[in-house]
């Protein structure tokens, strides 16, 4: 079996695939310190919880924090005897290379949510994800990565409202009922929401316009279906399309004998 590893600025995800489905998926905070030894405990700890037997075999990684990869590496090493296909080093292949700028490394979860979305909607898709950062990422009619945005993430935008204005308190995003807001909470649901979205929708329709052709959208990361609500576009939600990405990754290198 494969165990996908997608490890972000705020959260790190594990998933197991037998080949057809995921079987589980796991979620922890990340942290750059945490030790082989502290990922199998709490790896493991969950998996006998769910009562879920895996053989893993290989292991697949993606991971915009560099710093945790080297454990993670030791820890595939260790527990499940193989050495992980790290998504962005030499030695992992893509089914077809990025046309960016020379010189500019992709995000190891972008070159993933190309992949993951040509596989399964095909070419001329923009990809919405909402982590850390919310990231459009454009993926060409022969699935290359060829660009996008990165913006700054909803809860990041929050989190810096609340430290930068003394007087305003964390909340939670969700769609607010008006879009006037009539007490502090709701008028900052509202501006972070409706702000959102139309940040959301217009770059949307800036990019199709530089584009020059008619173009899916798809949306993922966990306010993926928040947005949806307020109709900014998505043509489809895959909640799990980054560790789709991994999975055909993973395949692609093993049927071209990289791993």
């Amino acid at each position: 079996m494969l165990l996908a590893i997608d490890c972000g600025n705020t959260n790190t995800v594990f998933s197991i695939w037998d080949g057809e489905q995921f079987l589980c998926t796991l979620r922890t905070s990340t942290h750059h310190s945490r030790t082989a030894d502290a990922y199998f405990t709490w790896y493991s700890t969950l998996v006998k919880h769910y009562g879920i037997e895996a053989d893993i075999t290989d292991v697949v990684i993606a991971s915009t924090v560099p710093r945790v990869v080297f454990n993670l590496r030791i820890f595939a090493d260790r527990f499940f005897g193989c050495r992980p296909l790290v998504v962005g080093k030499p030695e992992c292949l893509l089914p077809v290379a990025p046309r960016i700028d020379e010189g500019t490394i992709p995000g190891p979860d972008r070159l993933a949510n190309a992949v993951g979305a040509f596989d399964r909607h095909g070419g001329d898709v923009v990809v919405v994800d909402f982590g850390t950062a919310t990231n459009f990422d454009v993926v060409a009619s022969d699935g290359a990565y060829v660009g996008g945005i990165i913006a700054p993430g909803v809860n990041l935008s929050l989190e810096a409202l609340h430290q930068g204005a003394a007087a305003l308190p964390h909340i939670d995003i969700t769609r607010p009922e008006k879009v006037i807001g009539t007490n502090t909470v709701g008028c900052i649901q509202s501006g972070v929401y409706w702000g959102y979205s139309g940040l959301i929708e217009g770059l949307i329709a800036r990019i199709k316009a530089e584009y020059g052709m008619p173009m899916k959208v798809v949306g993922t990361g966990g306010l993926a279906p928040l947005f949806d609500q307020a109709d900014v576009g998505f043509d489809a939600i895959e909640d799990d399309l980054t560790m789709h990405g991994l999975t055909v990754i993973h395949r692609y290198n093993k049927d071209n004998g990289s791993t």
